[in-house]
């Protein structure tokens, strides 16, 4: 069962020839998600290969560079022959800003485009085996960044031990696998119990769009899988992420640490640090032991089951 991300945009406000403005998807079984969609978005769907086919997106904050490309993806959707709905997600009083956008130079799509407004905390988007959680965050107008946790996972099933207890191979293994008892031949019942392990986490991706460090991504991220963080300055210019609403790279790491997470993504990065950016990671580093990497414009990467 993969999870696949993209980054297709990690720029700061400002894009560089090498960094596109903010955008992410993520694929889980062929459910693809975006986070965010700024300018461009749809042409790094075509170049990176991600495929379109896209059926929420999640909008961090109303910013630019987090929202411009709507406009573009909407209308090659359209283009695309389009029929399937899209649900686009955003924080609490931002619809009529996104319905703009949807409509932008008058058009009217040709399949549902619906907007949910999220408060942050709850649940955005809830589906069988995972969802897609509100997480408050700290920026210079109302923001929120998103959890995507799985829910847990059956335990190992051990098939030796459920043939010395003469439950014969076939749909039975299946049924105990899935927490139900089951009764052989010789009337005797075997509990799931008896030959399951106990529950097994998914994967918690957490993406935070521009933020401060603040408590509630330390909650939201504890044991994540891949925290996915601003990272705008270096630490040198810690007064000025204050005063812009975003982190410097070692702030995130140190989110990062707190929450126990096991793989930090710095991203966001700003345009000053165009032919440096190895000095943010060397600012990470210093506080995170996990692994930790700042991403880049075409980067995918794998999201594995915690073992």
């Amino acid at each position: 069962m993969s999870m696949r991300v993209t980054f297709l945009g990690t720029s700061g406000a400002v894009p560089t020839t090498q960094r596109a403005p903010s955008a992410l998807l993520v694929n889980r079984e062929g459910e693809r998600f975006l986070f965010d969609c700024g300018e461009g978005t749809q042409r790094q769907m075509m170049r990176f290969g991600t495929g379109f086919d896209v059926s929420h997106i999640f909008v961090t904050h109303l910013h630019g560079d987090h929202i411009l490309g709507i406009p573009g993806l909407i209308q090659s959707l359209d283009f695309n022959d389009r029929t399937d709905p899209l649900a686009i997600h955003v924080p609490p009083g931002a619809r009529g800003e996104i319905e703009s956008l949807v409509h932008a130079g008058g058009h009217r799509p040709g399949y549902p485009v619906r907007i949910h407004e999220v408060a942050p905390g709850s649940v955005a988007y809830d589906a069988e085996a995972f969802a897609v959680r509100t997480v408050e965050t700290e920026h210079r107008t109302r923001s929120m960044g998103y959890a995507l946790v799985e829910d847990d996972r059956p335990g190992r099933f051990d098939r030796e031990r459920a043939e010395e207890l003469g439950v014969p191979v076939g749909p039975k293994f299946g049924r105990l696998h899935e927490g139900e008892s089951v009764e052989l031949d010789d009337g005797r019942v075997i509990d799931p119990e008896q030959v399951v392990g106990e529950p097994r986490p998914g994967r918690r991706l957490v993406y935070t769009g521009d933020t401060r460090p603040v408590e509630a991504v330390v909650e939201a991220a504890a044991d994540a899988d891949l925290l996915i963080h601003d990272a705008t300055f270096a630490a040198d210019a810690a007064a000025r992420a204050r005063r812009t609403g975003h982190s410097t790279a070692r702030e995130a790491a140190e989110v990062a640490a707190r929450a126990g997470a096991k793989r930090l993504a710095l991203t966001h990065i700003s345009s000053r640090y165009a032919g440096e950016w190895e000095r943010l990671e060397r600012d990470a580093r210093e506080v995170f032991d996990g692994e930790c990497f700042v991403a880049s414009d075409g980067q995918t990467v794998e999201v594995p089951y915690p073992e």
